[in-house]
């Protein structure tokens, strides 16, 4: 049991703040915030971000891979997966403030299919002694999308890439 209990103890440890939130939602529409504090500095989160290799899920990779993803972190860069016999563009970089904010347009997974506008916000800032970062995400499509359904899923996606990331 105690070998179960250190690295649960380590997890809470890690980041001592999470939130995750569907702020609204409907069939062709929806906005999403998660917010989180990190033990680690925001220098030290940020170069952690723009390698999602790092830090992204396997299971939401196309290639089964997170070692296939990669991000260029100017605008116009693209947060990509490449694999033997296929690529994917996840999104593409609008805007970044280096080392502060970055914001794709990035219907990941199923989104694209769907004809969904989705832009994704990242903002790392200093809280306390390490940091705090927001995920912002709004997307729109035809009703045939039934964002709100999606949203779910989207908003465990992205709660897990927030614990992920912020972990220590």
């Amino acid at each position: 049991m105690k070998a179960l209990l250190a690295p649960a103890l380590a997890a809470c440890l890690a980041f001592s703040a999470a939130r995750a939130e569907i702020v609204e939602s409907s069939n062709s529409h929806y906005v999403l915030r998660h917010e989180a504090t990190s033990a680690l500095a925001p220098d030290v989160l940020w170069r952690r971000f723009v390698k999602p290799e790092t830090w992204w899920h396997p299971d939401h990779t196309y290639s089964g891979s997170s070692e296939n993803l990669s991000l260029n972190p100017k605008a116009g860069g693209l947060w990509l997966e490449t694999w033997d016999d296929g690529s994917v563009v996840h999104g593409s970089v609008l805007y970044v403030e280096d080392g502060r904010s970055m914001r794709l347009y990035a219907p990941f997974g199923p989104l694209q299919g769907l004809g969904v506008y989705t832009v994704w916000t990242i903002t790392i800032s200093a809280e306390g002694d390490g940091s705090k970062v927001v995920f912002d995400e709004i997307s729109s499509g035809p009703p045939s999308a039934d964002l709100d359904e999606l949203a779910k899923a989207v908003d465990f996606v992205k709660t897990e890439a927030m614990t992920r990331l912020t972990a220590r």
